[in-house]
């Protein structure tokens, strides 16, 4: 586990003058402007600025290299550093990551979200994107907000939507089929797409029909594997409804099949789960699998 270390503005101070005193910058005339990386650099870059008088840059379009004086907040993997110098600025980092440390600078607590957007903008930046370009400055911000959607399962719970009611002797199979499904792979962060068929065979009490959509939603809408999915919609409607069997079968495409790796366009993964009676190993078994499969088609 890391040790956590939390600099206050005293601690960015000291350590902004203390490398400014290193490496000389006072006595130097190399730099007319400096730029922050993108979050943390650039409450830094704002110090450096106001003490060897530069002027901020927003963006490194046409401007002279040589002239640039890249500034950031700490040297985790190396990889940041690297580009900008490989492109002909010279670095300035506060601080060197150390193993077993994690900083927390005063500008991380200032706002709940900055460190979630903090982490997309260092993505951006890590693919060789500039994020102070006029496109992608509020990029980090709606792609937060975009995620508070599509993983809004995690808020949720099946027992605060699920409700039963009186079956009045209906003993038949009960399918909801062709639910549009959209989920995340937890592997590559990637959409799946594809539908859903839910069914179940009520003993004593049904659930709503929209309840069942409803469901697929809670746990969809999460970092997911497609066979978890469907064990979990399964898994849940035995637990609260107690139904003489259930199932469910998805139906999906895979972007990250398609966009990169195997490519394959037209593949399309089947998953299954069946408990109860849509389980059993005999002629009423059978006869309940063969009954969901004549529906569902």
């Amino acid at each position: 586990m890391s040790n956590i270390r939390k600099l206050t503005w005293q601690d960015i101070e000291y350590q902004v003058s203390l490398i400014i005193k290193d490496n000389h910058l006072n006595n130097s005339s190399l730099w007319k402007y400096v730029y922050g990386v993108p979050r943390g650099g650039i409450s830094i870059s704002i110090m450096f600025a106001q003490r060897l008088s530069l002027k901020i840059l927003t963006c490194l379009d046409r401007i002279a290299k040589e002239e640039v004086l890249i500034i950031d907040d700490i040297i985790d993997s190396g990889k940041t550093k690297e580009r900008y110098i490989q492109q002909g600025y010279h670095f300035i980092a506060l601080y060197q990551a150390k193993q077993g440390e994690w900083l927390e600078f005063p500008w991380e607590t200032m706002i709940n979200e900055a460190p979630a957007q903090d982490a997309i903008t260092r993505i951006i930046e890590s693919i060789g994107e500039d994020p102070n370009r006029q496109g992608l400055q509020e990029t980090p911000k709606r792609v937060i907000e975009s995620y508070e959607y599509l993983f809004s399962g995690y808020d949720q719970k099946p027992e605060d939507i699920i409700k039963v009611f009186d079956s009045d002797g209906y003993d038949q199979i009960v399918l909801l089929k062709d639910i549009e499904l959209y989920s995340m792979c937890e592997h590559h962060m990637l959409p799946f797409i594809g539908k859903a068929h839910i069914a179940y065979i009520p003993d004593k009490e049904v659930i709503g029909v929209s309840k069942l959509a409803r469901l697929m939603e809670i746990y969809s809408r999460r970092l997911q594997i497609q066979e978890r999915l469907t064990v979990q919609i399964t898994d849940v409607l035995m637990k609260f409804l107690e139904p003489i069997g259930a199932a469910c079968i998805i139906e999906a495409e895979h972007l990250c099949m398609r966009m990169r790796g195997i490519e394959k366009q037209n593949s399309v993964m089947v998953t299954s789960c069946m408990r109860g009676v849509f389980l059993q190993n005999d002629n009423r078994g059978a006869e309940a699998r063969s009954e969901l499969m004549r529906l569902i088609k």
